[in-house]
């Protein structure tokens, strides 16, 4: 196992009790979260068995947008001269490759509103394992990017909910040194931080060539913002608290932000290549997971962009 990137040493005296209660919450969650998790798994697994795969040993093709600054031999002119964009061809399929994992398991995760049953952290959690078990079904490797090696084993779901167990400071994006090309990386988050630092990370990931799904895990109140009269809200991350007199006079703006938002995200994963999905965790988590997993499989060139 790879040590996490961040010790105790790295962390503030004052931080350090919120780690160890962050990480002794999510360690007495996940069993319940696992048990979800693998019902998750069965039913979409039960939904794509008889489709076929390719064996060892067989190749398949995937096309790729070109990205500025690669080399103009990797450009595959006869998948580009279909229409107005430049396609790279890469080989993939021919043996297991590598799905890394991460769920974004930061403060911000933990909200809960009434609208919803579950905490997007808990979501994430279960949808992290569920794709888990399902890979494991297919034979892929898996792994915690800057955690755990890629590994390829039946209980791969057990051992990434171990892991999990066992994280120190929960961190918002993994640290993408280890992630090489022809891997594919999913990326569970609400996507709150900063856009520079989102950026930054998605750059550095398509530079290495793999291949990335987000997933924005919202509760159905911070997507509608049903918020009026007095209202104090908090900032769990950095602590902060604000006042609003009337809530409801903030909601166009704020959907207005959110909006944007997003608008920057879904270009930032068009740009790579990548593919985008939003998830509202009053739904059902098969719906982003049978979308994903159809992505991951080569199965559909594009994923489609909304709400799920």
């Amino acid at each position: 196992m790879v040590p996490p990137t961040t010790d105790k040493a790295a962390i503030d005296q004052k931080t350090w009790p919120n780690v160890i209660g962050e990480a002794r919450a999510v360690a007495e969650a996940l069993p319940d979260l696992f048990v979800e998790a693998r019902h998750v798994a069965s039913a979409i697994i039960a939904g794509w068995h008889g489709r076929r795969r390719a064996g060892p040993g067989e190749t398949f093709w995937q096309f790729r947008p070109f990205n500025m600054g690669e080399p103009a031999k990797r450009i595959d002119w006869r998948r580009s001269a279909r229409d107005d964009h430049l396609y790279v061809r890469e080989k993939e399929w021919e043996s297991a490759h590598t799905v890394w994992l991460w769920a974004d398991l930061s403060p911000s995760m933990v909200f809960q509103s009434r609208l919803s049953s579950v905490s997007k952290r808990d979501r994430s959690i279960v949808m992290l394992l569920a794709l888990a078990d399902v890979l494991a079904d297919t034979g892929e490797r898996v792994g915690l990017p800057g955690i755990t090696r890629p590994f390829s084993d039946r209980k791969a779901a057990e051992r990434l909910a171990d892991a999990l167990a066992h994280l120190g400071q929960h961190k918002a994006l993994p640290d993408p040194s280890g992630i090489q090309r022809f891997s594919d990386v999913v990326l569970i988050a609400d996507f709150l931080d900063p856009l520079d630092e989102i950026t930054k990370w998605i750059a550095q990931v398509a530079g290495t060539g793999a291949r990335g799904h987000l997933v924005q895990v919202l509760d159905p109140v911070e997507e509608t913002f049903p918020f009026s009269g007095h209202v104090e809200f908090h900032e769990p991350e950095a602590g902060l608290r604000l006042t609003a007199g009337r809530a409801e006079a903030w909601r166009e703006s704020y959907q207005n932000i959110l909006a944007e938002r997003r608008a920057r995200l879904q270009d930032l994963a068009r740009k790579a290549g990548w593919t985008f999905v939003v998830h509202h965790t009053d739904r059902s988590p098969s719906e982003p997971l049978l979308v994903l997993h159809a992505a991951l499989s080569g199965i559909s060139e594009t994923l489609s962009q909304g709400g799920a």
